[in-house]
């Protein structure tokens, strides 16, 4: 089939109205869906029920620390090896925390705020902020730059990575640019993995301000949905050797590994930036929930484990996000209205509309009873600029109900579709009779 846009006009509008009956169609189901969110689904967090009596009254820690008392910012010993391990990093370089990586982001900016990263540098908060946004990217990185006043500098995300030549240049020149979001390894939400040339430029690159530092958000650092998943060159090494080693500072939790509100979350960078992290989070607690640090390495035990345990959350996320394809592809992928991508890990799938088309989407799905992501979400400001790009978010429903979801989500692309495509044939039309009437009046 020939792509919408090569249609005349009364084929579109016949076709809309056949479209529009199977909409109705779907408004008389009174459903009541929501694709928002990346959220582990049920199946997801039953396969860590062991966690939850993995104890036995023992609550000691390998050191001997009763782990119900207070202490040990850092985390525990066992827990920091266990987690290093994960992110490529050694037990020093790494703070154990509570159950929230965000929260880490969030404290951290608010005291690179007040007291900067280094002892050395100034407040960030005496001067202007300005913040890199790869985008598509994680609106939660934005809403934090929103509430600390920090202006966005929206960067477009290749199949490589962020565009790193615009990088280079931005703060080469502006000491007032401090940072960089990345979610480095299957991006929310376009699933791309950096090269190992984008990583290697973000370390070695020059920057005007000596404060930058890269908020390497690796969230999805163990979440493949293919036997042969991408690889993410280390940064926190690379950094070192380009003698840069306080440059990064790299998240991750397991929220998406064990449960979403009681996981642990985790924070590396160099030995100098952890001892000073550490130094300032004891005056903000006496310490995280040792308990649940134990429970996660009395369950887990060790890399191989999580990695076999990552396997079963793959074989129920992987026929999700078939489905998806499937849905995608059979009803949008001769009709050249939409592009999308087939992520090999991750939480989210990103559609491209035509331009103009994702809010109307998102709008038309909802009053169907289906809701996604906010139209424009994935942009600094909540504005994408062509209003094209739509995250969607497969991991939560069940199928029958995913497969509902989608169907509708391809209906509502159609329509949009086709009205933005008569309403620029219209305005052309308009355009084209204003000249016509100028040259003849």
């Amino acid at each position: 089939m020939a792509g919408f846009t090569t249609y005349d006009s009364d084929t579109l509008r016949s076709l809309h109205r056949k479209l529009l009956l199977e909409y109705e169609g779907f408004k008389q189901k009174n459903l009541k869906l929501d694709m928002s969110r990346g959220k582990p689904c049920p199946e997801q967090l039953d396969l860590t029920d062991g966690l939850l009596s993995c104890l036995n009254g023992d609550y000691l820690a390998e050191d001997g620390t009763d782990c119900r008392n207070y202490g040990g910012v850092e985390g525990l010993p066992e827990a920091r090896r266990l987690f290093a391990s994960c992110l490529g990093v050694q037990p020093e370089e790494i703070i154990v925390s509570g159950n929230s990586s965000l929260a880490l982001m969030h404290d951290l900016i608010a005291r690179a705020m007040l007291f900067g990263v280094d002892d050395q540098e100034r407040p960030w908060g005496e001067g202007p902020v300005k913040f890199l946004c790869p985008c598509p990217g994680y609106d939660r990185h934005f809403a934090l730059c929103e509430l600390f006043k920090i202006e966005m500098i929206p960067v477009p995300m290749r199949d490589d990575g962020p565009a790193i030549d615009q990088i280079e240049e931005l703060v080469a020149h502006d000491p007032s640019i401090k940072g960089i979001w990345c979610v480095p390894m299957y991006s929310n939400p376009t699933g791309v993995t950096y090269s190992d040339e984008v990583v290697t430029r973000l370390a070695t690159m020059k920057t005007k301000a000596t404060d930058f530092r890269i908020f390497w958000d690796n969230a999805y650092a163990l979440h493949h949905l293919t036997d042969q998943p991408d690889r993410l060159l280390n940064i926190l090494e690379v950094c070192r050797e380009a003698n840069n080693p306080d440059r990064v500072y790299i998240f991750s939790s397991t929220s998406k590994i064990s449960y979403a509100g009681a996981g642990v979350a985790m924070v590396a960078s160099s030995v100098k930036n952890i001892r000073r992290l550490a130094r300032l989070m004891s005056l903000q607690t006496i310490g995280p929930n040792k308990l649940n640090q134990l429970c996660h390495v009395r369950f887990f035990k060790d890399l191989e484990n999580i990695h076999a345990h990552m396997k079963k959350h793959a074989a129920i996320l992987r026929p999700k996000f078939q489905l998806v394809q499937d849905i995608l592809q059979r009803e949008l992928g001769d009709k050249k209205i939409a592009t999308w991508t087939k992520p090999r890990g991750g939480y989210f799938i990103s559609l491209n509309t035509l331009e103009g088309c994702a809010k109307k989407v998102v709008q038309l799905a909802a009053e169907a009873g289906v809701i996604f992501t906010k139209a424009g979400a994935t942009f600094p400001y909540g504005y994408d600029p062509l209003d094209q790009n739509i995250r969607i978010a497969p991991t939560y429903p069940p199928l029958h109900e995913l497969k509902t979801a989608m169907e509708l989500f391809s209906l509502c692309v159609q329509l949009a579709s086709i009205e933005k495509i008569l309403m620029d044939r219209a305005a052309e039309t308009i355009t084209l009779s204003s000249v016509q009437t100028a040259k003849t009046g």
